[in-house]
């Protein structure tokens, strides 16, 4: 290595915020920075006089991602715990020579204090938990203004409030649970919550962008920077939530090397569009949501664990709606009068109903059930109540008949055997669920079916599917 090399790399170790170390290809360390020396306790001399491999057995660190390197000859990324009981988030590359592995980098980062105020927010959070629990549920669901939300049940009581409590900071939420049961509705009422709800709601669904677009479409793109770019440019969708809520839905799909962006955003505050030269500022909340466990999807390498931790600052679980039965009378009632308004008839449920509807597990969740009631509310016989031309009816089940989560015709009355409408929806579901069995994406199932991405992503929520990780 030449002077002027050597010069240049240890300007890079000693400005770098991260803690770098630098080993050859039997994992001896050739350069270490300042910071990493602190992290794990070593003085540079003996950290330059060691090995990776020495380290992992004196337990200075444990495990060694750049022995990970080593055995594997790909990128790893790894959590640390240290000598000194610090928590480091450790990634390493190898660097290849004429196919010759030579080198590692290894970069670190102190999550310590990050994971402490998560602990201590979940104490926080479990604490005033059971100051809920002790109180009457009437009583709560009127001093938190939840009845918009038709929310009976203990646990969406326990969620709602705790989003309620932390919609007027800035700090990151996370939304699980299963597919349709009101992530984003929820989202955006944190938004309508926060000191930002005059500002815009900019809801993006990760898995219905392609990734060739996706970098155009969230981060923007300067003028001319590809071909049929505008003249003019394009600010992203992130530049469009400026003031207000940026909502990431199913972002356990989001590609490894869109987060890689994303995280540098998040870490940053800016932006950088697609062919500028020149970073711009960003201002908005952040809420993510996901139906899958973004641990596993970490575990099997499809999710960056450093931006795993970024997003999992403030993780609220929302019920699947088996679990919280109470709250379905609500939110039938709610359906029904959306429905009334939106089709200009007055139409209620038979009380015939109404067993089959608390007795379902209604594995799509709120969706499938919104999409039942939907598909009943336009198939069902309709009698003249009075002269004055309105029309109603009730919503009545066959005899015996259950309500399916295919929602099969024997749900609905045998008059409407003939129904073009739900004969297609009948036929659109059953062959989405036969062709989403063993598709790995909702690119691959998109293929399947001859359609787009974005369409199967639609009819997937439609019919309160969703394609299963392998």
């Amino acid at each position: 290595m030449s002077d002027i090399d050597s010069a240049l790399l240890e300007v890079l170790l000693e400005s770098s915020h991260d803690h770098l170390v630098i080993t050859d290809a039997t994992g001896d360390i050739l350069h270490a920075s300042p910071g990493a020396c602190a992290v794990y306790g070593v003085s540079m001399q003996a950290l330059r006089s060691t090995s990776a491999q020495a380290l992992e057995a004196r337990g200075v660190f444990s495990p060694s991602v750049t022995m990970k390197v080593l055995a594997s000859g790909a990128s790893a990324q790894v959590m640390q715990t240290t000598l000194t009981g610090r928590q480091v988030l450790a990634e390493a590359h190898p660097i290849f020579v004429h196919d010759e592995l030579v080198r590692v980098v290894s970069r670190s980062r102190d999550m310590t204090d990050l994971q402490l105020l998560q602990e201590e927010y979940a104490l926080l959070s479990n604490r005033f938990n059971d100051q809920l629990r002790r109180s009457d549920p009437d009583t709560l669901t009127r001093t938190l203004g939840l009845e918009a939300f038709e929310v009976r049940s203990r646990g969406m009581q326990d969620a709602v409030a705790l989003l309620k409590r932390v919609a007027d900071t800035q700090v990151t939420v996370l939304l699980t649970g299963e597919s349709g049961v009101g992530k984003t509705a929820l989202a955006r009422q944190v938004h309508c919550w926060s000191e930002r709800r005059e500002g815009p709601f900019v809801d993006v669904n990760c898995s219905a962008i392609p990734e060739s677009l996706f970098e155009s479409e969230v981060f923007g793109y300067a003028p001319g920077a590809f071909s049929g770019a505008s003249r003019r440019g394009k600010p992203g969708l992130m530049e469009q939530a400026e003031g207000g809520t940026l909502f990431l839905d199913e972002i356990a799909e989001l590609p490894l090397s869109v987060q890689a962006k994303l995280l540098k955003v998040l870490q940053d505050g800016m932006v950088m569009r697609l062919g500028d030269t020149l970073p711009r500022r960003l201002d908005f909340r952040l809420v993510v949501a996901t139906n899958q466990a973004l641990e596993h999807r970490v575990e099997e390498g499809a999710f960056r664990l450093d931006l795993y931790y970024r997003l999992n600052v403030v993780p609220v679980h929302l019920p699947p709606l088996r679990e919280r039965r109470e709250d379905i009378p609500a939110l039938v009632e709610r359906q029904m009068r959306r429905l009334n308004e939106r089709y200009g008839l007055t139409r209620v449920i038979d009380e015939r109903l109404w067993a089959q509807l608390m007795s379902h597990d209604w594995p799509g969740n709120v969706r499938e059930l919104e999409n039942f009631l939907e598909r009943s509310w336009l198939t069902s016989d309709m009698d003249v109540a009075d002269d004055t031309r309105e029309r109603s009816c009730r919503l009545i089940p066959s005899k015996g008949a259950e309500v399916a989560s295919d929602f099969e015709p024997e749900a609905l009355p045998e008059s409407d055997t003939f129904n073009l409408a739900a004969t297609l929806l009948r036929t659109e579901r059953e062959l989405l669920e036969r062709a989403v069995r063993g598709a790995s994406s909702t690119y691959e199932l998109a293929r399947r079916l001859g359609i787009s991405q974005p369409s199967a992503v639609r009819k997937l929520k439609k019919h309160g599917l969703r394609v299963s990780s392998r």
